[in-house]
């Protein structure tokens, strides 16, 4: 007899636990990892290099996020993954930006490409990666100017993630093409504008291509700014037409009461070419932001800033979800077909708890 109380006990808590709004916390950072020199050139003198770089290593862990999206992982990977190997797992790295690792052509050197894309999530023990796909950009501007995008394979990460409370999400993280501050001011960022608006349908296409019931985030730096890149018109209104998801940005909504800057307009002062975008599907579950963070006070050290970024942290509810499909437990008679926990078929004058049109009910 007292078994069975138990394990009436212990079934009813987890069914109670399934049924439970479920959260997780996510976090985005371009984690400058360029080297300091790169043949003649001073590329990142000033970046966190190695030491810096075990020190962003120390923040991410402290964070303790259930996924980490990381940008411009290129030469320091063992100091940002040092803190990071007791408590997560991570996917591939592709290498860095060195002519030791890679042969360089000399003389034709305006044809060369590292096969870098400087991306790397994480992602704590608890949370499975289920599928992983890595993809190009289509188009890239600048091999020896504009940022020097064209010298590694910029693109995309796609990876599918069980949660631990078996929540099922898709996870996007990118990093899309620069453009420095003289050009802006020249006007000579045309092009770089242009391989951004190829980045952002690339992208739309590719999730529209593979949406079913599972939401999806997108993260990583996407150096757009709202009045810079018209993301509404090449991301989100296209994805809301179909009539098959929302979108949302968590910025937007936590320092914008949802309201998007016009293109063209006045930059906000506080808004980061970092971004987490979620496209929530119609009919399947949603997620919603419940903490929005960009953390410039805690990315410090000695009073300047780890890397050349902030972080920007988020918090999500799980909306709609319900593992069991189960209601929650009542004392009320049913009529129809029963069932017991083993699922077999049960008299209805038998005691304990039967399962019947999706509600559970106590026989006494």
């Amino acid at each position: 007899m007292k078994r069975i109380s138990i394990s009436i006990i212990l079934f009813t808590l987890m069914l109670t636990v399934a049924k439970a709004q479920s959260t997780f916390s996510v976090m985005t950072l371009n984690v400058d990892g360029l080297p300091g020199k790169f043949l003649f050139f001073d590329v990142n003198k000033d970046g966190p290099l190695s030491a810096g770089s075990e020190r962003i290593s120390e923040y991410i862990a402290s964070k303790d996020c259930d996924i980490v999206s990381m940008q411009e992982c290129f030469n320091y990977r063992w100091e940002i993954w040092s803190r990071l190997f007791a408590g997560y797992e991570h996917d591939e790295w592709t290498g860095g930006i060195d002519s030791e690792s890679h042969q360089l052509d000399y003389l034709h050197l305006q044809n060369e490409r590292f096969p870098c894309d400087g991306l790397n999530s994480a992602w704590k023990k608890a949370v499975k990666s289920t599928a992983y796909e890595r993809v190009a950009h289509e188009k890239n501007f600048g091999k020896f100017s504009h940022e020097f995008d064209d010298i590694i394979t910029k693109g995309f990460r796609r990876h599918e993630f069980t949660l631990a409370d078996g929540t099922e999400i898709v996870v996007y993280n990118t990093h899309f093409d620069a453009s420095s501050g003289r050009d802006e001011q020249l006007g000579n960022d045309v092009k770089d504008r242009e391989a951004r608006r190829s980045q952002w349908m690339q992208l739309r296409d590719h999730l529209l291509a593979r949406l079913d019931s599972r939401p999806v985030l997108l993260t990583g730096d996407f150096n757009s700014y709202y009045t810079r890149d018209d993301i509404v018109a090449a991301f989100i209104d296209p994805i809301q037409a179909t009539g098959r998801a929302t979108v949302g940005d968590v910025w937007i909504e936590k320092y914008r009461n949802g309201v998007y800057p016009k293109v063209g307009g006045e930059k906000d002062a506080e808004e980061l070419l970092d971004k987490i975008l979620y496209v929530n599907p119609v009919g399947g579950i949603g997620l919603k932001p419940v903490t929005v963070t960009v953390d410039m006070a805690g990315y410090q050290y000695k009073g300047k800033p780890l890397g050349d970024h902030y972080p920007l942290l988020a918090t999500f509810s799980v909306e709609g979800r319900n593992t069991t499909g189960i209601d929650e437990l009542t004392h009320d008679n049913t009529s129809g077909e029963s069932f017991d926990l083993q699922g077999r078929p049960a008299s209805r004058s038998s005691k304990g708890i039967h399962i019947s049109n999706g509600h559970k009910y106590i026989k006494e």
